[in-house]
C-alpha cells in the first residue's frame, strides 16, 4: 500500500493522553508483524511478545514476532531504543536531543514510508511503557490478568494520528512492597499458581513485574515474611527482575538486599554490629557481590532481624553513632563490588519507627543517600523534609501503607484507605520535594487494585493530580474504562461511598479491639439510643450500598462479572457484612441489658452475617474465574478476634414488666427538643420483655405532631418483639403558635405514660449554626468568612474527612506563623454560632484529620478565639504510639478541646487562626452540657427563617 493511501486511511480523531489518535481503517489486518531490536534488551523481547498477545486479545489475530535482523515487512510495529540503529534508520523525523536524555520516556510515530508504527524508548522501561500504553489505548487494561478485566474485541487497532513524545515520570523510583503475604499471595502461589515452586517464585514475579510495567512503575520490594523464602533463594527471581528491568530494593528492615527473617540463621549468632561485626559484614558483602549487575536501590543502615530496633545498643546516642559506622562500611562494600563511587549508586535510608528518632538525634548521613520518609502505618506521613533536607542531593521519598500488620490493629483484609487521603499526603510529599522514591505497601496486591493504580498514576504524572477535584475524575475514568461510561459512573459512585463509610471506621476495626497485645471484641462507640440511632443509620447505609452493588452485578454482562466481583463486589459486600456482624452483635448485647426479647433476633442476624462472609469468600476463592484465585482471599488474616464468629456474653436481663419503652436520648418521659423550622425526627421503642402479647397505642396526640403509627401489637409468638414509633412536627399545622410545651399519652397494655414535647424557636436574621439539644455542629468548610493573607490561605480538600471536605492550612513550604500576633497576619476562618444555654461548663471540641507535623520545625497547631476572649493556641500533635495516637488512627480524627463559659444566649463568633501549615480541619462541636458525643458526624445544625 502506498504512503498516500495509508495516510488517508487514518480516520476517526479522538483524544488520549493529551494527544490525538485515529483508527487505521485498512483493507487488511492492522499488524502482521512485531519487530524488536536484535541488539536490544530482554525487556524489548518481552514487550514485543506481550504486545503480540495483546493484539490477539483485541483483534483475534496474532502478529508474528521477529527480530530486527529479519527483513522488515509492511504492516509492522517496530520496538526498540530511540538511539538504536534499527529505530534511527526508520524514523521520519528528527528526535530532539533533550528528549533522548530523559529517563523512561517513549516516542510513538510512523516510519518514513508510513508502513511501520514505531514505539521507541529512551531506555528499556521507556520502550515498555510505550508498548503498554499502546495496548491500553486499544482497550487492554493493566489489570487484564490480575483482575480478569476482559478486552473488548474490534477489527482495527487505534494508532496515534501524530507523533507523540511522552514526559519523564514525576517520581524516579515508583513501586510496591509485597508484605504480609501469609494469607493471600503466598498460599495462592504455593497451591494454585506456582505449585512447581511451592512459593512466590519466578513465575509469580513475572506476572507482578508485568503488572508494574503496565502501571508504569519500576521498583519492587519483594515479599519477606517467614512464610516465604527469600527473594534470592530462587535464582529465577533475580533473573526475572533483570529480564523485566525491574529495580530491586528491600524494605526498611532489610539492608543490602538481604531478607533477615529467612537468611540470618542461628549459626550466625546475634544480628549485632557491635559484637558480631565481621559476620554481619560478610553476610552483607556476599549479597552485594551476588547482585553487582542488578539494577537496585540499596537500603542502608541497620535495624533488628524483623522490623525491630537495633540490637546491642543501650542509648539513642550509641545507636546513632553505630549507624554512622554501619553506613560507611556498607558504602565501601558497594564501591568495591560495583566499581563506582558510592554517590553514583542508589541508596535509601528509611526513617521508619525508631530510626526517625536516631536521625533526629543528629545522625550524620551522606548527602547523596535518599531519605525515605514514612507514614505512621495508617496513612499519615510522620514528617517531611525541612528546607535544608529538601536541598539534599540524594533527594527524598516516601514509604506509604495501603495495608498493615501491627498495633493498634491490622488492616490486611479489605483495602479501604481513602484515595483522598492518599492524594492529600502524597501531594503534600511531592510539594515538599519527596519525589525520588515512592513505595506503596500493597500487602497481597488484591484487593488493593484501585489504590495501587491511583498511587502509581500519581507517581508517574503528578501534573494530572494538581487539584483535589482530580481524585474523582481519576476514579470515574478507572471504572468507566472497565465497565463502560454508564455503569462505570455507577460503580465509581458506590466506591466513593465505600471509602467514605470506612473513613469513620475500617471494617477490620469494627470490633473495637486491638492487637499487640491482642484484646477481645467489645461494644462499639455507635449508639442505638441517641442521635437517631447511629447503629441503624450505619446499617442502613451499608445495606443500601450492598443493594446497589447487587443491582449492578445482576445487570453486568457475563464477561465482566468476575472482574467486578474482585474489584468492587467482594470489598463492598465484605465491609457491609462485617458491619452487620459487629453492629447486630452490639444491638444484641445492649438490648439484652435492657431486657428486650428482640436481643435474640439480633444475635441471629450477627451470626448470619458471619456465615455470609464465609460464603462470599468461598465464592472468591473457588468460583470466580474458574478457581484461578483459589487461596488468594482470607476472611480472617492473623485470625484476630474481630474476624471470629460472634459470641454473646450477656443473657437477657429479666424485667418484671411484660413490655416497656425507651425514648431516644434516654429521658424517662420527654422526647428531645424540636426546633421550629427544622425537620428533626425522634423515636420511641416499645418492646417486649416477656413472651406475651401486648397492645399499645398513642392517645391525645397534638394535631401538629406526625407519628409513623399510632397503635400496634407486640406478639412473641410471631416474633414481633419491638416496634419503633417516629415523631415529627408538621410546621404548617403548628402555624404561628407560641406554645412550646405539650404532651401525648403512650398506652402499653394497661399502663399509661405521659410523654412531654418541647418546641424551641430561634429569632435569627439569617441562616446560621445553632445549638440544639445541647450541641452545635460546625463543618469546617461552612465558614462565615475566610481571610487569607500574604502568609497563607486555607484550601478546601473535597472527599476527605467525616464532613467530606476539610480546610487545610497552606502553603506547605513555609515556616509556622508566630503565636503572638493574631490579627491580619494570620489567615483565619470565622464561624457564627447561636446558643440557647447559659453555662460555665461548655466545651469546644475541634476535630481535624490526624496528620503529623509537616517538618521537624512544625507542630500541628491552630489558634482559637471565642468572641472577645483571649486567643488560645491548641495542638493536635501526638507522640510515638501513644494511647491518643491509637484512638486517632483507628477513628481517623484528632481532637483538641477548649473549655468555655457561655454568659449569654444568642450569637457568638468563633475564629480559627492558622499557625502550622498542613493542619486539616474537619468539623467542630460545641457541647453545652455533659452529654455523650455522636460517633457519626451528624448533619450541621442550622436554621433558616
Amino acid at each position: 500500500m502506498s504512503k498516500i493511501n495509508l495516510i488517508f486511511s487514518l480516520l476517526i480523531l479522538v483524544s488520549i493522553q493529551s494527544f490525538a489518535f485515529q483508527q487505521a481503517n485498512l483493507d487488511r489486518k492492522d499488524v502482521d508483524f512485531v519487530y524488536y531490536d536484535v541488539n536490544g534488551t530482554s525487556l524489548d523481547s518481552i514487550s514485543a511478545h506481550l504486545l503480540a498477545e495483546d493484539i490477539f486479545k483485541i483483534t483475534g489475530e496474532k502478529p508474528e514476532v521477529l527480530t530486527s535482523d529479519k527483513a522488515i515487512s509492511e504492516n509492522s510495529i517496530l520496538i526498540g531504543s530511540i538511539n538504536s540503529e534499527f529505530i534511527q534508520e526508520q524514523l521520519s523525523e528528527e528526535i530532539p536531543a533533550s528528549f533522548q536524555q530523559l529517563k523512561e520516556s517513549y516516542y510513538q510515530g510512523w516510519s518514513k514510508d508510513q508502513t511501520h508504527f514505531i514505539i521507541a524508548g529512551t531506555d528499556a522501561r521507556g520502550t515498555a511503557f510505550g508498548v503498554f500504553d499502546f495496548s491500553k489505548l486499544n482497550g487492554v487494561s493493566p489489570w487484564y490478568w490480575w483482575a480478569d478485566v476482559p478486552v473488548e474485541q474490534k477489527t482495527k487497532l487505534d494508532f496515534p494520528a501524530e507523533s507523540y513524545f511522552s514526559k519523564e515520570p514525576s517520581v524516579e523510583f515508583r513501586g510496591i512492597f509485597l508484605n504480609d503475604e501469609d494469607w493471600g499471595l503466598q498460599p495462592w502461589a504455593e497451591n494454585t499458581f506456582e505449585s512447581e515452586t511451592g512459593d512466590i517464585g519466578p513465575k509469580t514475579y513475572a506476572k507482578i513485574f508485568e503488572l508494574l510495567l503496565r502501571l508504569k512503575a519500576n521498583t519492587i520490594w519483594p515479599a519477606m515474611h517467614p512464610s516465604t523464602k527469600a527473594f534470592f533463594h530462587y535464582p529465577g527471581n533475580p533473573k526475572m527482575a533483570e529480564k523485566y528491568h525491574i529495580v530491586l530494593g528491600s524494605s526498611h528492615a532489610e539492608p543490602m538486599l538481604r531478607n533477615n527473617v529467612d537468611e540470618w540463621t542461628k549459626e550466625f549468632g546475634r544480628f549485632d554490629y557491635k559484637s558480631n561485626r565481621e559476620t554481619v559484614q560478610n553476610y552483607w558483602d556476599e549479597r552485594v557481590a551476588e547482585s553487582k549487575d542488578i539494577d537496585a536501590i540499596f537500603t542502608v543502615g541497620m535495624r533488628g532481624i524483623h522490623d525491630s530496633g537495633m540490637e546491642g545498643v543501650k542509648s539513642t546516642e550509641e545507636a546513632a553513632n553505630l549507624l554512622k559506622t554501619v553506613i560507611a562500611d556498607q558504602r565501601s562494600m558497594l564501591e568495591k563490588h560495583r566499581g563506582k563511587s558510592a554517590s553514583e549508586i542508589p541508596q535509601a535510608f528509611t526513617v521508619y519507627k525508631e530510626v526517625l528518632n536516631l536521625y533526629d538525634h543528629g545522625m550524620q548521613l551522606p548527602e547523596d543517600i535518599t531519605l525515605v520518609w514514612t507514614d505512621d502505618n495508617y496513612g499519615y506521613i510522620r514528617r517531611l523534609g525541612n528546607e535544608q533536607e529538601r536541598a539534599r542531593s540524594g533527594g527524598a521519598g516516601v514509604y506509604y501503607h495501603a495495608s498493615y500488620w501491627g498495633r493498634p490493629h491490622d488492616y490486611l483484609w479489605l483495602s479501604t484507605t481513602n484515595p483522598a487521603l492518599i492524594w492529600e499526603e502524597m501531594h503534600k510529599a511531592y510539594q515538599m520535594n519527596a519525589k525520588k522514591i515512592w513505595i506503596l505497601n500493597v500487602g497481597d496486591i488484591k484487593p488493593a487494585e484501585y489504590n495501587m493504580q491511583f498511587f502509581m498514576d500519581m507517581a508517574y504524572d503528578m501534573e494530572k493530580f494538581d487539584a483535589p477535584e482530580k481524585i474523582e475524575k481519576h476514579r470515574n475514568q478507572f471504572y468507566k474504562d472497565i465497565f463502560g461510561n454508564d455503569l462505570g459512573n455507577e460503580v465509581s459512585a458506590i466506591r466513593k461511598e465505600y471509602y467514605q463509610l470506612a473513613w469513620e471506621r475500617k471494617p477490620e476495626f469494627m470490633g473495637w479491639s486491638q492487637t499487640e497485645p491482642t484484646t477481645e471484641v467489645k461494644s462499639t462507640d455507635y449508639s442505638p439510643f441517641d442521635f437517631g440511632d447511629e447503629i441503624q443509620h450505619r446499617l442502613n447505609a451499608y445495606q443500601s450500598l450492598a443493594h446497589k452493588t447487587d443491582s449492578i452485578f445482576k445487570k453486568l454482562p457475563a464477561d465482566l462479572k468476575d472482574s467486578y466481583f474482585q474489584l468492587v463486589h467482594y470489598p463492598i459486600k465484605g465491609a457491609a457484612l462485617m458491619n452487620e456482624k459487629q453492629l447486630n452483635r452490639d444491638l444484641a448485647e445492649k438490648y439484652a441489658k435492657q431486657g428486650r426479647l428482640s436481643a435474640k433476633k439480633y444475635q441471629r442476624k450477627s451470626v448470619n452475617a458471619y456465615d455470609s462472609v464465609q460464603q462470599l469468600t468461598d465464592q472468591y476463592n473457588q468460583v470466580i474465574s474458574e478457581g484461578k484465585w483459589n487461596g488468594m482471599m482470607s476472611m480472617k488474616p492473623r485470625n484476630l478476634p474481630v474476624f471470629h464468629k460472634p459470641e454473646f456474653k450477656d443473657s437477657i436481663q429479666h424485667i418484671e414488666k411484660t413490655a416497656s419503652f425507651f425514648i431516644e436520648g434516654g429521658s424517662k418521659n420527654q422526647l428531645p427538643n424540636f426546633y421550629k423550622g427544622t425537620n428533626e425526627t425522634y423515636f420511641i421503642d416499645v418492646f417486649l420483655s416477656q413472651t406475651e402479647t401486648v397492645k399499645w397505642s398513642l392517645d391525645d396526640v397534638p394535631e401538629y405532631v406526625m407519628v409513623s403509627t399510632k397503635n400496634g401489637e407486640l406478639n412473641a409468638d410471631f416474633g414481633q418483639f419491638q416496634q419503633r414509633i417516629y415523631f415529627k412536627i408538621d410546621w404548617d399545622k403548628f402555624g404561628n403558635s407560641t406554645r412550646n410545651e405539650d404532651s401525648l399519652i403512650l398506652k402499653i397494655g394497661d399502663d399509661f405514660h405521659e410523654i412531654q414535647l418541647k418546641i424551641n424557636e430561634y429569632q435569627l436574621s439569617e441562616a446560621t449554626i445553632v445549638e440544639k439539644n445541647y450541641l452545635a455542629v460546625v463543618y469546617a468548610e461552612h465558614f462565615k468568612n475566610k481571610s487569607d493573607s500574604e502568609n497563607g490561605f486555607w484550601q478546601k480538600i473535597g472527599g476527605l474527612g467525616y464532613s467530606g471536605a476539610v480546610m487545610q492550612a497552606k502553603p506547605l513550604d513555609q515556616l509556622p506563623l508566630d503565636t503572638l500576633n493574631f490579627k491580619e497576619d494570620h489567615p483565619k476562618l470565622t464561624y457564627e454560632i447561636n446558643t440557647e444555654t447559659i453555662t460555665d461548663s461548655a466545651e469546644l471540641i475541634i476535630n481535624a484529620v490526624p496528620t503529623h507535623p509537616l517538618t521537624n520545625q512544625h507542630k500541628v497547631r491552630i489558634a482559637v478565639q471565642w468572641d472577645d476572649e483571649p486567643v488560645e493556641v491548641l495542638n493536635f500533635e501526638t507522640f510515638g504510639r501513644s494511647a491518643v495516637w491509637k484512638v486517632n488512627v483507628l477513628s481517623n480524627k484528632a481532637q483538641v478541646k477548649l473549655p468555655l463559659k457561655l454568659s449569654n444566649i444568642g450569637k457568638h463568633t468563633l475564629k480559627v487562626f492558622m499557625i502550622d501549615q498542613g493542619v486539616a480541619l474537619d468539623f467542630i462541636y460545641l457541647k453545652t452540657k455533659d452529654i455523650s458525643l455522636p460517633y457519626t458526624l451528624i448533619k450541621e445544625t442550622s436554621l433558616q427563617n
